[in-house]
């Protein structure tokens, strides 16, 4: 996945989005990843919080969305801590 700012050298980032289908709260953090033209990949998780493994094994716990940034090695959940962190290390 590739992030290219205005004017600067190409950064390749790899960014994981875990998110569930009619989040308000991930379609949130999905508006900042597009505003900032950042590339992602979408990781569709279970509505059913008990079944949301692979969301616990990254993050601790099982609620979404959940960003992971394999270049920092972040693993960041809550929307507004994610847009924050985004706003920080891409913004």
């Amino acid at each position: 996945m590739v992030y290219q700012p205005r004017g600067r050298l190409t950064v390749t980032v790899s960014l994981t989005l875990y998110r569930l289908e009619g989040c308000p709260y991930c379609e949130f953090v999905v508006d900042k990843l597009e505003e900032l033209e950042l590339e992602f990949e979408s990781v569709w998780v279970e509505g059913l919080h008990s079944r949301r493994d692979e969301v616990k094994r990254v993050s601790g716990q099982r609620q979404v969305p959940v960003l992971v940034d394999d270049s920092t090695g972040a693993a960041v959940h809550q929307s507004y801590n994610v847009v924050e962190y985004l706003d920080e290390s891409y913004g």
